[in-house]
């Protein structure tokens, strides 16, 4: 899994679907939506889970480094 990648979780026995924007060691930290005000109060739309706790639903659309010195020249 990357940042970008939309992913699947549990919180708080409730699922939940977000997208991944850091990476760390062992997890990542995601943005995700809720309908909850308490889930909302408590964790401002950000939650980091550890990676065995995450099923990926999509990946993100791979880039990469020869489009970007395409664009340079």
């Amino acid at each position: 899994m990357k940042i970008g990648d939309q992913v699947s979780f549990k919180l708080e026995g409730q699922d939940f679907t977000g997208f991944i924007d850091k990476a760390y060691q062992n997890s990542f930290m995601v943005t995700f939506k809720s309908d909850d005000t308490e889930i909302l109060d408590k964790y401002h739309d950000r939650v980091v889970i550890n990676k065995k706790k995450l099923k990926l639903i999509k990946a993100a659309p791979e880039t990469t480094d020869t489009e970007a010195t395409d664009d340079e020249a």
